[in-house]
């Protein structure tokens, strides 16, 4: 799914410290700040109802802004958005000013598509490994996500990082023999889960979807632990 032209109107700010900054949080603004190409930073203040709307229609941590500062259209890339840790609003944010001419390395989310047929016919469970992809692009050529269809998957298939169609516009540099997906047999599934849950600070896959049991092993599948649903992110 591609990022719309995304365009916000900034200001620059004298303000600095905490006792200033909570100041201008009350008065409607976000505090910001813009790494410029030169190398300099520029404080900028948003409004924050304008900021918080976006947020609310875009899933995608880094996107391509158009900040429009003191009469001119600057670039940038947002990397990061400070919250509250009591009420989850945005307090600070800061961006970095891109050339849309020059390719910039970025990581894009995967979102899975589409139920298996290992999971439908095979009652299979679909694991997804990999969160997102590592690629050069173009800043307008940033999207807020690729889509995999995993539609074709049967039972012990898997999607690898290869099997993705990008097209020209995208370098990947995740490893190509790095799987996205997988579709296990409920009893690997369980196996590795068993496995996981002896061991400390291992990356375990995250179950996305899981096939009916059969009707003969409800009792078996109401003893065992529930496959946790997972939102996803297109292209």
């Amino acid at each position: 799914m591609a990022n719309e032209q995304i365009k916000m109107k900034a200001e620059a700010r004298t303000e600095q410290g905490s006792i200033a900054v909570s100041r201008l949080r009350r008065s409607g603004s976000i505090p910001a700040a813009v790494n410029r190409i030169e190398g300099d930073t520029t404080l900028v203040k948003i409004d924050t109802h304008a900021f918080t709307a976006m947020l609310r229609h875009h899933s995608s941590a880094q996107m391509l802004v158009t900040l429009e500062l003191d009469g001119k259209d600057i670039p940038t890339l947002m990397r990061e958005v400070q919250y509250d840790v009591m009420t989850g609003a945005p307090i600070h944010a800061d961006f970095g000013e891109v050339s849309l001419t020059k390719k910039i390395r970025i990581s894009i989310p995967i979102r899975l598509v589409g139920e298996p047929d290992g999971v439908k016919i095979e009652n299979g469970i679909l694991e997804q490994m990999l969160r997102t992809v590592d690629v050069d692009c173009l800043p307008l050529d940033i999207v807020e996500s690729f889509d995999v269809d995993v539609s074709a998957l049967k039972l012990g298939q898997s999607f690898f990082v290869r099997d993705l169609k990008l097209g020209d516009k995208y370098t990947v540099f995740t490893g190509k023999d790095v799987a996205l997906s997988t579709v296990a047999a409920p009893e690997e599934e369980e196996a590795a889960a068993a496995a996981a849950g002896g061991t400390t600070g291992e990356t375990t896959p995250e179950v996305i979807a899981k096939g009916k049991k059969e009707e003969g092993a409800e009792g078996a599948a109401a003893a065992a632990p529930a496959g946790k649903a997972a939102p996803a992110a297109k292209k």
